[in-house]
């Protein structure tokens, strides 16, 4: 099992806070087994959600429980290589966009899978068989989702976006330099102290702050990067392709919020984008869960 006891008794602990009943699912894929927890109506359309970077899937639970669940069937997933109980395959590692499209789609298949599994069950509750997938990402996992709906348009319905890095606007050099020493070398001193600085002190899940700060001790493996993603073929007229959220965090330090939304609206000009005011880019899926049910769940 990834991670320290310690490490685990926090995820545990974070995983606990969510409403109703979770089901934990490990996918087989080409790059290692990659945990899944599972929510909502059995047989409900599909809500696939990306955490940020150095986060886990437990980071949903406030959307989760704000209504997410509610009306999808949720598959909250655990990157592979970052914390949570994903196992990376032995000498098969994620290091291209491609192989995180590749990835993606057995999760998918797994996910599509499991919502087919559940159809019966749905329709006997008078929800029907389930409907196209809804993709969402939070920082480095909206990175993940574009690249894979530019790559992937017809397998999702939607495309959701929240405060995504690297796709819109580069990140601040600041926001870097403060990042650093806790990107080399992380303790959980550093991570709170970042977490602080960036959400300038907003007041976040305690259960969600003590497994941060237990990713100190998580052996993790580089992330990919690369170019921005080319979504030219999602600039599409209405119904020809996924519909498509995008918000931004108006306290973010990683990058001007505005010019990032200014560019979103440029590419994408039938996507719905809009900006969080009061809202941080690390806090966004925790203290904006009502608002971001209310708008793109």
């Amino acid at each position: 099992m990834p991670g320290t006891s310690g490490f685990r008794a926090a995820y545990d602990a974070a995983l606990a806070r969510w409403p109703g009943p979770v089901e934990a699912v490990d996918l087989a894929t080409p790059y290692g087994v990659t945990r899944v927890n599972r929510c909502g109506p059995a047989g409900a359309p599909p809500l696939v959600l990306l955490p940020g970077g150095g986060s886990t899937s437990t980071v949903w639970g406030a959307c989760v429980a704000a209504g997410a669940a509610r009306t999808h069937r949720v598959h909250a997933v655990d990157l592979v290589g970052e914390p949570g109980l994903s196992v990376p395959a032995p000498g098969r590692a994620i290091r291209t966009t491609g192989d995180l499209v590749g990835w993606l789609d057995a999760v998918l298949d797994g996910a599509l899978d499991g919502a087919l599994d559940g159809a019966l069950d749905g329709a006997l509750d008078g929800l029907g068989p389930p409907g196209p997938v809804t993709l969402a990402g939070h920082s480095y996992g909206a990175w993940i989702a574009a690249h894979y709906a530019a790559r992937r348009p017809a397998r999702l319905g939607r495309l959701v976006l929240l405060d995504p890095t690297q796709v819109f606007a580069g990140l601040r050099p600041g926001y870097v330099l403060r990042a650093l020493p806790m990107l080399v070398r992380p303790t959980p001193e550093r991570i709170r102290s970042f977490l602080d600085w960036e959400t300038r002190g907003a007041v976040l899940d305690p259960a969600w702050l003590r497994l941060q700060e237990q990713s100190a001790g998580f052996r993790t493996v580089r992330p990919v990067t690369g170019p921005r993603p080319d979504l030219a073929g999602l600039a599409q007229p209405p119904g020809a392709g996924p519909e498509v959220d995008v918000l931004f965090a108006g306290l973010a330090r990683c990058h001007d919020s505005g010019r990032a939304a200014r560019a979103a609206r440029g590419a994408l000009p039938g996507a719905r984008v809009d900006v969080l005011p009061g809202i941080a880019h690390h806090a966004l899926p925790l203290t904006a869960a009502a608002e971001l049910a209310r708008r793109v769940f």
